[in-house]
């Protein structure tokens, strides 16, 4: 019979008894509380059995942890606000409330635990309910959940660390051993309450930490009913969470954080978490995973670890890309086609054609001085070597994560977390109402849904994230229109003699290219921002409408959308200036027109590299301050708020649970927008690399603010989170590796098609093969001159010629390897156009073979798991089987012993009677 059989059963039954009682009229609606707040209780009749809700006053210790008699620990915390203080006119709704919630702790008694109320200090309408668990119900409810606990000390020495020798330098680097010891080493084992003995139980009030039992207490919350109608059965906190019934639920910090707790036996791990991770001054030391772990869940730690090891891989990545742009900045002075372009007597002299119609003017190549300077900075030999670097590290972190998780597996005990059964949602039981067989065990079950209803379902949700990515396709059009527009608006003003004038200490800065690429970069971050908080309501109610079974399966269904979504919505516009912009524009005679009236927007003459660069580094700064304002400044703005607003008097002790019920309600969705935020930083660092070496640096800062900000945050002002089992990091590992694979491609499509790299190569190399230019030995001279092919005005047609100019000239030159006019193939593309673009293909080809063929030779050689961690995991595998064969054995050998000794005896009777016979 599984778990959920079990409970169903127990569910029925509760649901039964209490129901009548309610019809009844059994349960008294009215609880009268005395003015000095006196103990007190009520209580529900079950025949001769009375279970009680106790009323009890406040004991006067901040920080205590128990009921009042200071023996029961406190596992849970359950608030609500008294609806008899409230006035008549809504009496009807609280009455209804009312009746629920006494349902529900009814029920809750009904399932073991035992309860204690308590009045607020502050507000007299406020009801702060204690939940308890006893012994036997943590041993059953931990044997339901296949909770791993301790069996024997291990006895397997660790590897010693490598950095052993440099202990007198590191230890600085690592949390006060003082404050926070290391942990005997246990091999544990899935608990069994029939086999108790064999578990290392020193003290049963420690046995189970209070992350175990707060997991415990909110999954038999999260099933517990509160109201049954005919066979329609409503159970779970949630509801009752969403309906008002309850203000809160949540289980408890064990002290202030800033402040040691004077209880006797409490650990302080909250403060110590403070003191060594959260604190400011503690920026520098490792991460306490383990403390981490015991105190918020595996799934908490698990995020931590991660975000610890990305960032430490990030380092390596930025003193490499910090190399990387330090080589450019200190070459953009002597490189020679940043030199020609502002040489007066070559990019002075050499008249570009106008980039729009009629409004648009001549304009002088040497204008765009400053920001060739700017484009020598990120297009230059060392970033194809960074480019090429980069897909080597991000196999490398993802490698060797795989191998630090198997790790974290073994000693978090979440090697078989997921070959367990996983409980179901309580949303997805209630929905239960279809009958189906199961294809593992042959036993028929409820389904909230037939095939086809699941079919419908997920179509539903295929077609609604398909309609929101073609939104953000349309809001990248209007975009680009805008671009086209105000690159128009801003060339007819830049280029204007008056306007040049008012802008003469800014004129060699601000061209049309970078003022169009940073107000539309402005203007896509918001549109991002805002379909943003669209969109994240949206995901959340498909996911909820297709109705998933699992927790994890519900993650993982919101996990894909959102990430789908945030895709499209981050990269669509970077993905547009990289391998979209420029590249289809005609020459000047044929221009191309987007929606047959604007004119596709062209590239400045060195490319549109230091424009994705501005985009990049718009987005990921923005992003970085936006997400620091929600995660930081709001959290301290609403408690300080709240605080303020309840301001108790100064002789009042506000104890531990109205303390934590003071502070912000942590997400629903928990770390899903911490990892999603990463994620989308990871794209950002490895997928557009090519174009901004400086990511990786970017990244690597906000990474550590970001660690010691989310520490501070679940530390000091968030209600304690609900402990969580986590294998791993979930779906955001494929994630992960579909990014690494394509950020193979989009960084060798950048160098080949964003960059000038190519064409610089091919002008370099063919000299002695096919001289392009007038300088036929192994330098770059004269590649500006040949990079820009000649058009003769007289060639404009009529809407597009410049209707005023004040240049009196014959040609002009435009970014291009066309024939000049004259040639027997005019204006059609040259030998050296086709000789580029087959070394571009080439580039990426070899490339991308070379990169994907080391990648997979590091993934082959790296193993996922040491080999120090399976002999671990083989030997704690080996005690178990030897402790259950034991255990067994004595349980068989206990229940034939009886008919053993029956027939001993039998025996013994047999033959003393056939001794006496023969004596006879």
């Amino acid at each position: 019979m599984s778990d959920n059989d079990i409970y169903e059963m127990d569910s029925v039954c509760e649901t039964e008894d209490l129901e009548g009682d309610f019809e009844m009229g059994m349960i008294d609606e009215e609880v009268v509380y005395p003015e000095e707040f006196l103990p007190t209780f009520y209580s529900i009749e079950e025949g001769s059995k009375v279970t009680k809700v106790q009323l009890a006053e406040f004991n006067d210790k901040p920080d205590s942890l128990f009921f009042n008699d200071g023996v029961r620990r406190i596992d849970f915390i359950l608030v609500y606000e008294d609806e008899d203080k409230k006035d008549f006119e809504k009496r009807h709704t609280y009455q209804r409330r009312k009746r629920r919630r006494e349902y529900f702790e009814a029920s809750l008694m009904k399932m073991g635990m035992e309860l204690e109320a308590t009045q607020s200090v502050t507000d007299e309408k406020l009801m702060f309910v204690k939940v308890h668990m006893p012994w036997d119900v943590l041993c059953t409810y931990a044997e339901v959940l296949h909770i791993k606990l301790p069996i024997q000390p291990n006895d397997l020495s660790s590897r010693p660390s490598p950095w052993r020798h440099f202990s007198c330098i590191t230890k600085y680097f690592y949390p006060n051993e003082d404050m926070i010891s290391k942990e005997t080493e246990y091999f544990t084992a899935p608990f069994e309450k029939d086999r108790l003995e064999y578990f290392y139980v020193r003290d049963r009030d420690l046995f189970f930490t209070p992350s175990m039992r707060s997991r415990m207490a909110y999954y038999i919350l999260s099933r517990a009913p509160y109201e049954t109608r005919g066979s329609i059965r409503k159970f779970g906190i949630t509801k009752l969470l969403d309906g008002g019934v309850y203000k809160a639920a949540y289980p408890l910090h064990d002290c202030r954080f800033n402040v040691k707790s004077k209880e006797e036996g409490c650990p302080n791990e909250r403060y110590l978490l403070y003191e060594e991770w959260a604190h400011p001054k503690s920026f520098y030391k490792m991460q306490p995973l383990n403390l981490i772990r015991k105190y918020y869940g595996e799934k908490i730690g698990i995020y931590f670890a991660w975000l610890g090891f990305y960032t430490m891989m990030l380092a390596l990545a930025a003193v490499v890309g910090l190399g990387c742009f330090i080589y450019g900045y200190r070459t953009q002075e002597t490189s020679t086609w940043s030199k020609e372009v502002c040489d007066p007597d070559i990019g002075g002299k050499i008249m570009m054609c106008p980039q729009c119609d009629r409004d648009c003017d001549y304009w002088r190549l040497n204008n765009t001085c400053e920001a060739s300077k700017k484009l020598c900075i990120f297009d230059n030999f060392g970033t194809l070597v960074f480019a090429v670097f980069m897909s080597i590290w991000v196999t490398l972190f993802l490698e060797f994560w795989k191998r630090y998780q198997a790790e974290l597996e073994y000693m978090w005990d979440t090697v078989e977390f997921l070959e367990q059964e996983e409980p179901s949602r309580p949303e997805y039981e209630a929905k239960c109402i279809y009958e189906r067989k199961n294809p593992v065990t042959g036993i028929k079950e409820k389904v909230p849904y037939t095939a086809c209803g699941r079919c419908f379902r997920v179509s539903i949700g295929i077609s609604t994230v398909l309609f929101w990515i073609l939104l953000i396709l349309a809001s990248i059009v209007a975009i680009i229109v805008y671009r086209l527009a105000a690159f128009f608006a801003f060339s007819a003003k830049l280029r204007a003699q008056d306007s040049l004038k008012e802008l003469e200490p800014l004129k060699e800065y601000v061209t049309p290219q970078m003022a169009t690429s940073v107000t539309a970069s402005l203007i896509s971050f918001v549109v991002i921002m805002i379909l943003n908080i669209l969109y994240e309501r949206v995901a959340i109610w498909i996911t909820d409408f297709e109705l998933p079974r699992t927790k994890t399966d519900y993650e993982n269904s919101l996990t894909l959308k959102m990430f789908l979504f945030q895709f499209v919505n981050y990269y669509s516009s970077c993905f547009y200036i990289a391998f979209a912009k420029g590249k289809a524009v005609g020459f000047p005679g044929d221009p191309v027109y987007l929606l047959g009236k604007y004119r596709n927007e062209e590239c400045d003459p060195g490319g549109c590299l230091i424009e994705l660069t501005t985009q990049l580094s718009i987005i990921m700064g923005g992003k970085a301050i936006w997400n620091n304002i929600q995660e930081v400044l709001l959290p301290w703005v609403k408690n300080l708020i709240f605080r303020y607003c309840t301001n108790v008097a100064s002789e009042k002790v506000v104890p531990r649970w109205e303390q934590d019920y003071r502070l912000q309600s942590p997400s629903k969705l928990g770390l899903f927008y911490e990892y999603l935020e990463m994620v989308i930083q990871f794209g950002f660092v490895t997928l557009f690399v090519a174009s901004f070496p400086l990511a990786p640096i970017l990244a690597l800062v906000n990474n550590l603010f970001e660690i010691r900000v989310d520490a501070w945050k679940i530390t000091t002002q968030f209600r304690r989170i609900m402990p969580e089992k986590a294998q791993d990091i979930g779906a955001w590992q494929p994630i992960l590796q579909g990014v690494a694979i394509l950020a193979v491609a989009t960084n060798a499509m950048i160098i080949a098609f964003t960059s000038d790299m190519i064409p610089r190569l091919v002008y370099y190399w063919s000299f002695s093969v096919y001289p392009y230019g007038d300088h036929p030995n192994n330098t770059m001279q004269g590649y500006i001159n040949t990079s820009l092919s000649v058009f003769d005005i007289n060639d404009f047609s009529n809407y597009s010629r410049p209707i005023v100019t004040r240049y009196s000239i014959t040609t002009c030159r435009y970014r291009d390897f066309r024939f000049p006019p004259g040639h027997s193939r005019e204006y059609e593309h040259n030998v050296y156009y086709w000789h580029v673009i087959a070394a571009k293909m080439a580039f990426i080809i070899v490339v991308e073979h070379i990169v994907y063929l080391t990648k997979f030779i590091l993934s082959y050689m790296i193993p996922d798991v040491s080999y120090t961690v399976k002999e671990q995991i083989k030997r704690e595998k080996y005690l178990t089987q030897v402790i259950l064969h034991e255990t067994n054995l004595k349980l068989v050998t206990k229940r034939l012993k009886p008919a053993a000794d029956m027939i001993v005896k039998n025996t013994e009777a047999n033959a003393t009677q056939e001794e006496l016979e023969l004596d006879f």
